[in-house]
C-alpha cells in the first residue's frame, strides 16, 4: 500500500505538533516553582497550552511549518524531478488531470521533454505542437503499471 503525499504530510505535521506540545509542558511544568507567574491558582495546563499555541501563532511557524498541504508541491516537484532524470523513465507513465476532458490522462515520463517552473513540457507523440501540463495536476506517477507515487 502506498500512502498518498497529503497523508504523510498530514501525518508528519501532526507529529511535529505532539512532540512540540509535549516538549513545552515539560519546560513549563518547571514555571510551577517561579514567583509571580502562578500565584492566585490561576497555573492550569490550558493556559500553558494556551500560551504554547499563543507563541506558536505569533511566530507564524503554525500557518508555514503546520500546513497540512503546503508541503505537497515541493514532493510532487521532487518525485517528477527524480522520475525525468531516472535512467529507466520510460518504465514510468504519469496519470494527470485534464481540466478541458474533465478526466484523468496518461502519459509516458519518456515524453516529458522539460519541467519549467511550474509545468511539464511534454512532446505530444502524434502532434508537433508541446504540451504544458500544470505540475499540480498530476495526481500519480505508475511504475511497471505498479504505482509509485500518489497525491
Amino acid at each position: 500500500m502506498v500512502m498518498r503525499e497529503q497523508d504523510k504530510h498530514f501525518l508528519w505535521s501532526l507529529y511535529m505538533a505532539i512532540a512540540l506540545i509535549f516538549a513545552w509542558k515539560g519546560v513549563w511544568e518547571g514555571i510551577y516553582e517561579l514567583p509571580y507567574i502562578c500565584d492566585y491558582g490561576v497555573c492550569t495546563e490550558f493556559v500553558f497550552l494556551f500560551i504554547g499555541f499563543a507563541m506558536l501563532t505569533f511566530s507564524g511557524m503554525i500557518f508555514k511549518e503546520f500546513d497540512p498541504l503546503g508541503g505537497v508541491e515541493k514532493a510532487v516537484n521532487k518525485v517528477i524531478h527524480l522520475v525525468h532524470h531516472h535512467p529507466r523513465r520510460k518504465e514510468f507513465t504519469m496519470k494527470y488531470y485534464d481540466k478541458s476532458k474533465k478526466k484523468e490522462v496518461s502519459i509516458n515520463a519518456e515524453s516529458i521533454v522539460n519541467i519549467e517552473k511550474g509545468a511539464l513540457v511534454v512532446k505530444h507523440p502524434n502532434q508537433k505542437q508541446e504540451l504544458f501540463i500544470p505540475i499540480h495536476r498530476v495526481t500519480e506517477v505508475l511504475y511497471q503499471g505498479k504505482t509509485y507515487w500518489k497525491l
